[in-house]
Formats: structure tokens, sequence, C-alpha cells
């Protein structure tokens, strides 16, 4: 893949982040060996994994002189916030928009994109705990009205999709999968699993493409927990393809878990009522990696993929000899947005 080199990059994070092992958790739940790769340690603004996307989304604004960059997400978005920072250390100016009433008070992610300065875009368009859009739908809405938002025209504007779902921002994704085959195979590990949450799909679709293209014995599986978009397997699918396009080797992939080259995501099983609204399980899946291994989650995305990973391994899906690699995303800040949902209560 030495292709990736071809793409303009900006530095935001050090890399390779730490696999660590998590033995009390392993013990405590009595199945696979865990370990955690820390993608929470990585970037500007209290870190998270968006920083991988960033690099190649900030370098392309950059490579088209951009003034502004601008993206949309929900309340508690990671991306938001890290592209907010992102901006700042290369000068640019941070827009994002928001299909929801403006808080009566800022806290946890919103917090800091004000601290940053990053301008802020409330659109109460109303609120649903069904998907109405898939992900390009919504993006194509977007575009729109940021095209029509006064305070840009004139300005030359990069628009990023939620979650920084492209193409070029998933190089980053692809790097990381080389970057975990690498330390797998320092531990004399042949086959694991990795699992991440779901948001918006482009860390999974990363992920995909660069084990397809490392011919990696490794597998993937995503755990969703917004419940956000129509169709979501497909889009994932359409994005891991068109990173192999991009990269000079093609590959399609599709939806259907099944099949060879399906997407490996559970959808809703637990997402519980929305995004961004913590289950007793993902509370449970904090406080416990919290008080097990000092591992602190956040309430919106990592805790929800470790409810679904430790259910999992209660119902038997790895054996003791398995290894299960846990992506930690980040995310903490959402935490202190949080503070009336009984995270450390319990003993």
């Amino acid at each position: 893949m030495n292709g990736l080199s071809s793409f303009p990059r900006v530095r935001l994070g050090q890399f390779p982040t730490p696999l660590e092992a998590l033995p009390r958790l392993t013990q405590v739940l009595g199945g696979p060996t865990l370990w955690v790769k820390r993608d929470d340690f990585v970037g500007p603004a209290m870190g998270g994994n968006k920083t991988r996307k960033l690099e190649f989304l900030l370098g392309e604004a950059q490579a088209r002189g951009a003034q502004v960059v601008a993206t949309f997400g929900g309340l508690q978005s990671n991306f938001a916030r890290q592209l907010g920072a992102g901006a700042r250390a290369l000068g640019l100016e941070a827009h994002c928009f928001y299909f929801a009433p403006r808080p009566a008070r800022p806290e946890g992610n919103l917090l800091l994109l004000k601290l940053l300065g990053a301008h802020l875009h409330f659109i109460p368009f109303g609120q649903s705990d069904e998907p109405s859009m898939t992900i390009e739908q919504a993006t194509r809405l977007v575009r729109w009205i940021v095209r029509l938002t006064p305070s840009l025209w004139g300005r030359r504007v990069h628009f990023i999709p939620a979650g920084g779902h492209t193409a070029i921002g998933c190089l980053g994704y692809v790097l990381a999968a080389m970057e975990t085959e690498e330390q797998l195979r320092e531990r004399g590990i042949e086959r694991a699993t990795v699992v991440t949450a779901a948001g918006t799909g482009g860390t999974l679709a990363g992920l995909l493409a660069g084990f397809h293209l490392l011919n990696s014995s490794h597998a993937l599986l995503g755990i969703d927990v917004g419940k956000l978009w129509r169709e979501f397997p497909a889009s994932i699918a359409a994005l891991a393809t068109e990173i192999c396009a991009l990269l000079g080797e093609p590959h399609e992939f599709r939806a259907d878990p099944s099949t060879g080259s399906g997407v490996p995501l559970i959808e809703r099983t637990y997402v519980g009522q929305a995004y961004a609204r913590p289950t007793p399980a993902a509370i449970d899946a904090l406080r416990l990696a919290a008080r097990q291994e000092g591992l602190v989650l956040d309430p919106v995305y990592t805790s929800k993929a470790m409810a679904g990973l430790i259910d999992l391994v209660k119902r038997g899906r790895w054996g003791a000899n398995d290894h299960v690699v846990f992506l930690h995303t980040g995310g903490m800040p959402a935490v202190w947005a949080y503070g009336r949902w009984p995270m450390a209560d319990g003993g």
C-alpha cells in the first residue's frame, strides 16, 4: 500500500497507539484473552480515534486552500470536537452543524468546541428514534445547508461528512489496520477479532479495507451504537469498496455479513432506545471497565460497544484460546455531559 504516501497529510498524533492487555477483565469475564487498542490516547483536545481520519482530511483541506472546514454530527460528536481542535492548529475556522435545539448550556464536547472558538449551528429539524435517511442522503442535505449559510458565503469552505465518512478520511484506518497487524504479530497472535463501535461506519470501513489489502487472518466486528442511518451496512460496504479503488487495488464489499466480503456489523442489538442514550448494560460496562482496569469509556460510543463485547463473551462467541481486541475510540469528554446517569453508583 505504498500509494498512501501520495495523499496530503498533516501530523496531529503520535503513532502507533498502544496495544495493552486487559488481564483483570479477562479473568472476570472468563472467556477469551482481551486486549485494548488505545486510540483514545492520540490527538488534540483530549484525543480520540478521529485523529487518524483528520490527518488526511485536513491535509486535503490545506491542499485545496480552504479557509473554513465544516461538518455535522450529534451533540456529543467526537469528530466535531477533534475537527475544531485540528482546524485551529492549522489556522482554519471550524463550523459544526447539529440537527437539534441549542442546549441551555454547552457540556462535554460542545463545551470544548466553544473553548476552541468553533462556530456552532443548531437546526432543530426534530429528531426520531428511527433512521429516516442514509448517511449519503444526510450528507447531501447538510452540504446544501452549508452552501446556504450566509456567514460562509464567499469563503473557501471544505465540507467533511459526519465522522469523516469519506474514502480519504478512512485512509487513516487503513494505516491503523497495518499498525494493529504488526502489533499482534509481535505478540505471536495469529488470529484475533477486533471489536469497534460503529457510529458513522468509517472506522469499520477503513479497517475492513485495510485488513483485506493486507490479506490478514484477523477478523472484525462492528457494534452499531446509534441506529442512525438507513441501509447502514450498504453504506459501509460502498465506502470500503471506494477505499480499495482509491488505493488502486479494486475489491467489492457487500452488505451481507454472510458473504466472504460482507460487512461484519451487529445492528440495533446493543443500541437501546437511540443514539446518545445510554443503556443500563452500557453503564454497567463503563463501570466494570473502570473498576477492573482503570479504563475510562464514554457513555455514547465505547460503553455500548463494550456492552456488546461482554454479552458476546457470555454467550460463548469466543473460546478461552481466542484473542479479542477492543478498539478504544475515545470520547471521554462526553462523560461530563452525562452526570445525571448513575455511572458512579453500584458498589
